[in-house]
């Protein structure tokens, strides 16, 4: 399982996931849906309490990737496989252009 805390406007909104089993899952904070019910980080995610569930990774996340050379350059540097757009999405989306960036978790430093 890998995952991600998902920051906007640098607070912190919520988590993505990738289950073992290839799903998908974003799930907003609780404290942030109680303090920003109305800062959505995109408006086909509204902010709710409920997660939500794709067997790809959301469009919305999947768009912060980088896209032609700038790919190309990410995916050598780091070594990883085009096709893996959660990997991608953990190395290069912690300083996204624009209001959201995504931190990996790492589960040995969580403890």
């Amino acid at each position: 399982m890998r995952e991600g805390k998902v920051l906007y406007k640098n607070y912190f909104a919520g988590t993505i996931v990738e289950t073992d089993d290839g799903e998908y899952v974003f799930h907003y904070d609780e404290q942030y849906v109680k303090d920003h019910p109305g800062e959505f980080i995109t408006f086909t995610m509204p902010v709710r309490n409920k997660p939500y569930r794709e067997n790809r990774l959301f469009a919305f996340f999947d768009g912060l990737i980088p896209e032609g050379w700038l790919l190309d350059i990410a995916s050598a540097n780091w070594k990883i496989n085009q096709n893996d757009r959660m990997g991608l999405l953990l190395a290069c989306c912690q300083n996204c252009i624009g209001a959201v960036s995504v931190v990996p978790i790492n589960d040995e430093n969580e403890e």
